[in-house]
């Protein structure tokens, strides 16, 4: 039996006013009745499209002209916008682009939660939008039809390496060396073999973890040291898994990050999370020790703590943190980095949190206050402890609006909380992501 062929795609653009803003940042617009996700478009607009995908339910474009545009459009700073799938939204004024991010969240809390928060907080967001990336991971194809390597992030909506010669969202220490890393990889035995380029920053050092799939030559070293020392950037190789990530010259880089507001200094390995947004960041830890307020006699019990980025801070107010993390790794590193600031009221526990507890030591406390910093598959599997352990207030740390808005209404309509406050972080200019916070009270 022949297989149905696939009906081809329309050729001529097709004209749409776009509706409204979708959570990914694209433009949502109806034709005939069937919605349609147009990259490019912005709420308001008239535009002319072309047809990407087309699907049962939906279909998916990209804005070829633009008929009418929004007051809010602006020219993307980036040349490589329209292509790149690394940023969705530099064609939407940063004022406008934390506005929709802002009703995402609502909106998510609204219709998966069902709940409202008493406040909507006012965004956190700097100055500068750009150059704030300081952990990436980058693509690298030697292409032969191209006879080159590319060097960035997949294209939009494709599995190709965009060809970038930069990137402004990166900080300039990366982003503005696109092109020589190219021409780099271009220059070693295995320039087919290193699929994969890793940045991690600092306040002061970069690391660059280049992904081999080949040993390198002695030629190979002599380059990539040469690369660093020219541009003062830390050479790191990934042979295997990440056990294997090492120095090249053998001698581990010294990364670390200030939060001044609290004089702390974290030391961190290039494989540990950390936040991209070294700004947004220090203002974040400001906003989350203001509203969880631990005071002098305060136990607060601290899940996904990672490497102690809130756990020090609040540390400094409280009278003791507890902090839970399923890494060892970074238990380890969060102890040392109490250790190395002097401070002496934390207690670290390793333990999968997404598992069921029932023995760990720290459940058969009493704490005033929690602190909740999980990754974008929430901490539903929690939440039933916090009443148990006589917790008040919960402060509720999220980079997915979805995940935050299911555990908030399991808080709020199950466990009794109230959503005192909801707001949003710029953490990622230019995109879609949503990083927020929320703050959970029992009266």
């Amino acid at each position: 039996m022949s297989r149905s062929r696939r009906k081809k795609l329309p050729v001529e653009p097709v004209a749409a006013t776009i509706e409204s803003l979708g959570h990914d940042g694209r433009g949502v617009a109806h034709i005939d009745g069937k919605a349609v996700f147009i990259h490019g478009g912005l709420p308001g607009e008239e535009v002319l499209f072309t047809y990407s995908k087309q699907r049962r339910k939906y279909d998916e474009g990209q804005v070829v002209e633009v008929i009418k545009p929004s007051p809010e459009r602006v020219e993307p700073a980036c040349p490589h916008f329209c292509v790149c799938g690394g940023c969705s939204l530099q064609h939407l004024a940063p004022a406008a682009q934390l506005r929709h991010k802002q009703q995402t969240l609502l909106d998510a809390l609204k219709h998966i939660g069902q709940v409202r928060p008493g406040e909507i907080l006012p965004p956190l967001e700097l100055d500068d939008h750009w150059g704030y990336r300081r952990k990436a991971r980058l693509g690298a194809k030697y292409v032969t039809k191209k006879g080159k390597v590319l060097v960035g992030f997949r294209e939009r909506g494709s599995s190709f390496i965009t060809d970038l010669t930069c990137c402004k969202v990166l900080h300039p220490k990366v982003g503005e060396l696109i092109g020589p890393l190219a021409g780099l990889i271009e220059g070693l035995s295995i320039r087919d073999k290193v699929p994969q380029i890793e940045m991690a920053m600092g306040d002061e050092v970069c690391v660059l973890i280049f992904r081999v799939l080949e040993g390198l030559t002695g030629d190979d070293c002599t380059r990539l040291e040469a690369f660093g020392d020219t541009h003062d950037i830390s050479i790191y190789v990934q042979e295997g898994g990440l056990d294997t990530v090492r120095p090249l010259s053998g001698e581990a880089a010294d990364l670390t990050y200030a939060l001044p507001d609290f004089d702390l200094e974290f030391h961190f390995l290039p494989t540990d999370f950390t936040q991209v947004n070294s700004g947004i960041n220090r203002l974040m830890v400001r906003r989350a020790v203001d509203m969880l307020d631990p005071a002098p006699q305060d136990r607060v019990l601290e899940l996904f703590c990672g490497l102690g980025n809130f756990t020090l801070p609040l540390a400094r107010r409280a009278a003791e943190v507890v902090a839970v993390e399923g890494d060892a790794g970074l238990v380890a590193r969060a102890r040392e980095n109490a250790r190395a600031n002097g401070i002496g009221n934390t207690v670290f526990y390793t333990a999968n949190l997404y598992e069921p507890l029932v023995q760990e030591p720290w459940l058969g406390l009493s704490f005033d206050k929690a602190l909740l910093d999980p990754p974008r598959t929430g901490a539903v599997e929690v939440l039933e402890h916090l009443p148990r352990l006589g917790i008040k207030r919960i402060l509720y740390i999220s980079c997915y609006p979805g995940t935050l808005a299911r555990d908030a209404g399991e808080l709020v309509n199950k466990h009794g909380y109230e959503l005192r406050a909801a707001g949003v972080m710029d953490m990622f200019p230019h995109t879609a992501h949503v990083e927020s916070v929320a703050l959970f009270e029992k009266s």
